[in-house]
């Protein structure tokens, strides 16, 4: 009745899953070059392809440009969540195919939206 060894492989998985960032961070940790002069000016210059920064470093960004990045986000999102169900559509049937039709209904109302808010322009 209790399922709990059924997921000793999971388990065994999630610790080794912890346990290899943690242990990364200690070797990066120990064989790191020790550097003395942690607060000299240059540390807080930003850098940009090796030539001197002219102007601030905080510049404010357009709201199109991560409008324009959510929109593509969610329909990459899309495809991943559509190729399993392409991959098995023979196996699941009708229903799964009137599913998938609504899913892509809510997404074609989320581009017609987005489209009519003027996400998708660049000028």
């Amino acid at each position: 009745m209790f399922l709990l060894p059924k997921y000793n492989s999971f388990f065994l998985f999630l610790l080794i899953a912890s346990f290899i960032p943690i242990l990364t961070f200690f070797i990066s940790n120990i064989l790191a070059p020790i550097n003395n002069n942690k607060k000299r000016p240059e540390k807080f210059t930003s850098y940009e392809s090796g030539i001197e920064p002219m102007g601030d470093a905080w510049i404010q960004f357009q709201i199109r440009y991560y409008m324009f990045a959510l929109v593509f986000v969610i329909f990459d999102i899309e495809t991943v969540f559509l190729y399993p169900w392409a991959m098995s559509f023979t196996e699941l049937g009708l229903s799964a195919f009137i599913e998938a039709l609504v899913f892509l209904f809510i997404l074609v109302i989320g581009l017609v939206y987005a489209w009519r808010k003027g996400a998708l322009e660049w000028s």
